[in-house]
Parts: C-alpha cells; structure tokens; sequence
C-alpha cells in the first residue's frame, strides 16, 4: 500500500542549495537559522533572522509547510494551521553543511549579530 501524498510536501524535490536563497543574492544578507520549502525546496532564513525570507516565501507561492534545514533537526510546519506537522523524509541534503556556521553566511554576519536581533524583536 502506497502513502497518500500529502499537500503542500513533494519529497522527491530537493533543496534550492545550502542557504537563503535571498540573503545569499544580497550585498550584506545574513541568516540566524535556515528553513526548507517542502513543496519546492526553496531554502530561506527562519522568523529569527531579520529578513524572515521562508516566511515571506510561503506568503508569497501559497506553500504552506516548512521543514527545518538545520543539522539534527527533522521538524515540519504548517503555516495553515500554525503547527508542528508530521512528513516524510525529503530528497537530499537533510541540512545546510555542518561546517557552515549558524548564523551564516560566513563573512557576512556582523559581528554584534546578537544585539542586532534583539533590537528587531523589540521593534
């Protein structure tokens, strides 16, 4: 018996590359943690990071599910229910590198990351 595909999950597409795919094409873009399109692989930076891309890129296609793309974590997220939601196992890579540092990319994230997104959680 074969599984029911699940909507808004494609577990055959695999991810759009190792980081956010937007703040990777920006001058100074940088990234607290990283989030994977289920649907379409597209990788973007989580809630945490200042550019909050895999949100806006769910806001933007209709994607509704995210699954994390940190090492050791296998989690998914619904943004139609605003809920941890169960998957499968997706195409390949499972993460970023592991050498590649959180927050990334390397070179560009400002030394006082921390107080810069402190200020951003406060407003």
């Amino acid at each position: 018996m074969q599984d029911k595909p699940i909507p808004g999950i494609r577990p055959d597409v695999p991810p759009s590359g190792t980081g956010c795919v937007e703040c990777l094409a920006e001058q100074h873009g940088w990234w607290l943690h990283l989030r994977r399109c289920a649907q379409c692989g597209h990788i973007g930076c989580c809630d945490d990071s200042l550019s909050k891309h895999a949100t806006k890129h769910a806001h933007d296609t209709g994607h509704p599910i995210i699954q994390s793309f940190e090492p050791g974590e296998d989690w998914f997220y619904s943004y139609l229910i605003d809920a941890e939601v169960r998957g499968p196992v997706l195409a390949p890579p499972h993460s970023h590198p592991i050498d590649q540092p959180t927050p990334g990319p390397q070179g560009k994230v400002p030394r006082n990351w921390q107080r810069i997104l402190l200020a951003a959680q406060r407003g």
